[in-house]
């Protein structure tokens, strides 16, 4: 049995700070123009999302034990179930280091605080 599980903690106003010093410089950089969109979109929470999405990121990373090691922040996606469920989509090596195992991700935040968790595991172990 191989699981694997990465978790980030972000500061909101770390988030919020960068994105107003740089602007879409550091969007594009990081995230997804469906990212952007779906963040830019909820007006009132957009630096909750945008955060929650990069601590996912890190989360992602942490949880494969490559950390930036050939992986960039647009290979790791985070789409939205009609639900409201998260889930990543993955691109390139992001998707070549998991292939053939399942990946979840939950996120959450307060006001000043946004955390992902992300735990990779073996397809054999479906019904965790």
């Amino acid at each position: 049995m191989n699981i694997e599980v990465g978790i980030d903690i972000i500061e909101i106003e770390r988030i919020r700070d960068v994105i107003e010093r740089l602007g879409d410089k550091f969007l594009k950089r990081i995230f997804t123009e469906h990212e952007i969109t779906t963040c830019k979109s909820r007006s009132a929470k957009m630096m909750q999302c945008f955060a929650a999405r990069f601590a996912a990121k890190e989360a992602f990373m942490k949880s494969v034990g490559l950390g930036m090691n050939g992986l960039n922040f647009k290979m790791i996606e985070v789409q939205n179930l009609e639900s409201g469920k998260p889930l990543l989509k993955l691109y390139g090596k992001a998707a070549e280091v998991v292939k053939g195992k399942i990946v979840k991700v939950s996120l959450s935040h307060t006001e000043n605080y946004a955390v992902a968790i992300v735990i990779v595991y073996e397809n054999s172990l479906k019904n965790l």
